[in-house]
């Protein structure tokens, strides 16, 4: 395949785009959100290599090479980076597949060094704090008492099962199974999961589900476009219940309290392959990164209580 040498774009690009998204959401499973970030990544990769006069269809391995030197040159963290690679490596396979290109140029393209952090920690009392603050929230008035349930519902369902914050959001009316005791929830891969749900949730749920109309498609309905809660809207609740509950609002997400779920759960003896199946890992070694947290956890208590850990 030829590509574009005069700096201009090939106008292959878009379609062999858009072939490889509808592949990857057909065949794959893969979510909005996943095409939508190979979309920017590919595209991102698209006008750096139009610079250089040539499609991404038919870029080089050099340019793709230069492309890593580039992203690595602007301090962009490893696992962003990683990302990019992923992108371009899923995409150059699908050229392959479909007989659009013989070779494979991303091949020789080396993995950033990914160095795991740790997820922020989130502790037991600031949690109560942060669900107190919605079940404090004032319910004068009918506005006020229907934002006031759905914050609870939202915030006792987040730290009761982990979900990721687009399985929140994005729950079906139908999710609810039995007698409000479990979520059927559809996650990455279009896998799904049942997970169980605490007594405050379901009475949290129970309470909010009253609210909700017989003909709305979600749990938390919206009128935009989507139809249902937004993921900004979400962690904007959650900085203002921070606010309230007296603790930093940048500390307070959608993901923190996944953590926090997770975390909280390994603390106290839970069965790592139980967790694992809760937030939806496929890989067991994804949700080993809490038993790294109690053990950094309990290194520095250590370190700040035990009288020969400390330097003289």
């Amino acid at each position: 395949m030829s590509g574009a040498k005069d700096g201009s774009k090939d106008a292959s690009d878009d379609r062999n785009l858009d072939l490889f998204l509808d592949m990857m959401a057909a065949e794959r499973g893969a979510s909005a959100n996943t095409l939508a970030a190979y979309r920017r990544d590919l595209q991102k990769v698209t006008a750096f290599l139009a610079k250089k006069g040539e499609s991404l269809s038919a870029a080089s391995a050099e340019n793709l090479h230069a492309y890593m030197v580039a992203l690595n040159k602007r301090d962009m963290a490893a696992s962003t980076a990683a990302r990019h690679l992923s992108s371009q490596r899923r995409f150059f396979k699908f050229l392959q597949a479909e007989g659009l290109r013989e070779d494979d140029p991303s091949a020789g393209l080396k993995r950033p060094r990914l160095t795991r952090p740790l997820p922020k920690l989130l502790s037991l009392d600031e949690t109560e704090r942060l669900i107190a603050a919605a079940h404090d929230l004032p319910q004068d008035g009918d506005k006020q008492a229907h934002d006031r349930l759905r914050a609870i519902c939202l915030i006792e369902i987040l730290y009761a099962t982990g979900l990721r914050v687009s399985e929140l959001v994005s729950l079906p009316r139908r999710a609810v199974q039995g007698d409000h005791r479990m979520l059927m929830v559809r996650g990455k891969g279009g896998r799904e999961r049942l997970v169980p749900l605490s007594e405050p949730a379901m009475r949290a749920l129970a309470d909010w589900r009253v609210h909700v109309p017989e003909a709305a498609p979600f749990l938390f309905p919206a009128r935009g476009k989507s139809g249902h809660l937004t993921r900004q809207r979400l962690a904007q609740i959650l900085q203002n219940l921070a606010i309230a509950a007296g603790l930093p609002p940048a500390r307070i997400s959608p993901h923190v309290l996944r953590h926090a779920f997770a975390t909280h759960l390994v603390e106290h003896g839970a069965d790592l392959r139980a967790v694992q199946h809760m937030l939806g890992h496929a890989d067991i070694s994804t949700t080993q990164i809490y038993t790294h947290v109690l053990q950094e956890r309990k290194k520095a208590l250590l370190n700040e209580a035990h009288p020969l850990a400390r330097e003289e």
